[in-house]
């Protein structure tokens, strides 16, 4: 638990570039001013997507960051701030982002900044950091955040087109670790004619982070039931889901009210200004295509190149996503079964998907009576052995770990799958978390109205998640019962972003996508007044710089000439 939503881009396996030396410095990722909780030592997650209020996350793993070898070092964070009242009038998914562009009174001073960069990093990186207010709604009334920002400069040859901002999803993903990714890892003809550029937002890793848990009370939290079979686990699940919004609350009061995407996707304009740049060129994934969504319903004429990988529906609420997300996984994982049949070893059988996914619930029911040993003093229970099966449904790169991680587990060796389990969440071998999930939970719980406000509205959906995923409707539908608990209001709601007005906008569907559904690519793209469709015909969750030729050159002629691909057009 908590199974969040929206981000987990995941390539776990999956070669990055190798720098030849390593960065010299180390981000502080402190706040200056009324930062909540001071003293506990900060981290970082990278990132790409499932549910908004539910259990997926959408992210590229902080795997691939360790593959390429680089850890930017000289970013530093922001500070708390004062809340006042919502961030701003408009809010995430809302009519006033997708109808009206966002007035800029009264920022002249955010938008006249002067960035300073540094080098922070052996392999050409720089780093800066940037003011935003707290509160846009009363700019300069209250402490201002910092942003950390870093960027890689255009390589050449060619004519420099300006910046690329780019962000893995999440929400709560480091768009700055994702950039070491990024600007390694996709096609040399775009980071040879892009500044490739990251800021993590506002609540996100270096940027003012939201805090909720100690890594111990994390530990305890992500193991926790959440296919309760009776009425005492339900309480202990729902107290654990009180504890963790107290915990948030108490660490991160001044910040709660104020890390919506509305404010993130404000924070984006501020930095383009910042650039030098006339529009916003960007690369969202997952939840990121939430984000450029949403800056394009603020900003339509702002709206540069964007390119919206993996994308979310800000039309589909959080009942809706949360079980659109369940039956995403449920095909992921039948892909995963079909595959794994093939195998003469195959931990879940050889005969057929519906008998392999007989062996699953049966592993998942036995580590709800009987938790595995790891070799630590962590168990594998039923919950994070969940969570390790979800994982690896993000890239089918990651399947192999996943079937030698299930043949362990049924031989009572649940190491393996726990490892798994912590990638998804971010916890590093010293036991220590990012605050992936943390920011995660606040974005979403502020963008949209709960969708299950108390355990019995949980029980009265449960048919409805179980119908869309038998392996994992149940978890996933308990999983969003977080947000009911949350200390302040959401400020958005779930309404179509049409952006009337906007440049042409890309936007890539995966038909078998996990944690975004196809269905929401097509959606998106429909509703945006200058949407254009490009479907991958394939597995996993996002397409671009993931393998497929097709898609990179459809996106890269984009990116580079503005052109989209044709109407129907579809890789495999």
């Amino acid at each position: 638990m908590p199974h969040l939503t929206r981000d987990l881009m995941r390539h776990l396996t999956r070669p990055t570039p190798q720098p030849s030396e390593q960065p010299s410095e180390e981000p502080s990722g402190q706040p200056s001013g009324e930062r909540p909780d001071a003293g506990r030592p900060l981290r970082k997650r990278a990132s790409g997507g499932a549910s908004r209020q539910g259990m997926a996350l959408l992210r590229i793993p902080a795997t691939v960051i360790a593959a390429t070898g680089l850890l930017l070092t000289a970013c530093t964070s922001g500070s708390g701030g004062h809340p006042a009242s919502a961030s701003s009038p408009m809010s995430g998914g809302s009519s006033a982002a997708s109808s009206s562009t966002a007035s800029t009174a009264g920022l002249a001073s955010y938008y006249g900044q002067k960035l300073k960069w540094h080098s922070c990093g052996a392999a050409g990186f720089d780093c800066t950091s940037m003011k935003v207010p707290l509160d846009y709604a009363h700019p300069g009334a209250h402490d201002d955040l910092t942003l950390a920002v870093a960027r890689k400069k255009a390589t050449g040859p060619g004519a420099r087109i300006g910046s690329l901002l780019v962000n893995p999803g999440g929400p709560g993903g480091s768009a700055i670790d994702y950039l070491q990714y990024a600007a390694l890892g996709y096609p040399t003809p775009v980071t040879s004619r892009y500044d490739m550029v990251a800021v993590d937002p506002r609540g996100v890793a270096r940027s003012a982070p939201v805090e909720c848990l100690t890594d111990k009370q994390m530990d305890t939290y992500t193991a926790v039931d959440t296919t309760p079979d009776d009425s005492a686990e339900v309480t202990t699940l729902a107290s654990a889901d009180k504890g963790f919004a107290a915990g948030c609350e108490k660490r991160s009061a001044k910040l709660l009210d104020h890390v919506s995407t509305v404010d993130s996707a404000r924070d984006m304009d501020i930095l383009r200004g910042l650039l030098g740049d006339r529009q916003l060129h960007y690369v969202g994934k997952s939840y990121g295509t939430f984000l450029g969504a949403t800056y394009a319903g603020l900003f339509p004429q702002r709206v540069g190149r964007l390119v919206l990988d993996g994308a979310m529906d800000p039309s589909v609420d959080a009942l809706e996503s949360s079980r659109a997300q369940a039956g995403g996984f449920e095909v992921a994982f039948n892909a995963f079964a079909a595959d794994c049949l093939q195998e003469p070893s195959c931990p879940l059988g050889t005969t057929s998907v519906t008998d392999a996914g007989k062996r699953l619930d049966a592993l998942f029911k036995n580590l709800d009576a009987h938790p595995l040993s790891t070799g630590t003093s962590r168990k594998l229970t039923e919950a994070l052995g969940t969570t390790g099966v979800i994982a690896a449904m993000y890239d089918q790169s990651a399947w192999p770990t996943l079937r030698t991680a299930l043949a362990s587990a049924m031989k009572g060796d649940g190491d393996p799958l726990l490892k798994l389990s912590d990638s998804y969440y971010e916890r590093d071998d010293t036991g220590k978390y990012s605050n992936l999930m943390y920011a995660n939970a606040a974005v979403n719980c502020l963008d949209l109205p709960p969708a299950l406000r108390s355990p019995a509205d949980v029980e009265k959906a449960l048919p409805s998640f179980r119908k869309a995923s038998p392996h994992f409707g149940t978890t996933l539908a308990w999983s969003s019962l977080v947000c009911g608990y949350w200390p302040v209001k959401a400020t958005g709601h779930a309404a179509k972003i049409t952006a009337p007005g906007a440049g042409p906008i890309l936007v890539v569907g995966t038909i078998r996508d996990p944690a975004t559904p196809y269905a929401w690519a097509k959606s998106l793209a429909a509703q945006l007044s200058s949407g254009h469709l490009l479907t991958y015909d394939g597995d996993g969750h996002t397409a671009y710089a993931r393998g497929s030729d097709c898609i990179d050159t459809s996106v890269n002629a984009y990116l580079l000439d503005g052109k989209v691909p044709p109407t129907g057009k579809t890789c495999t």
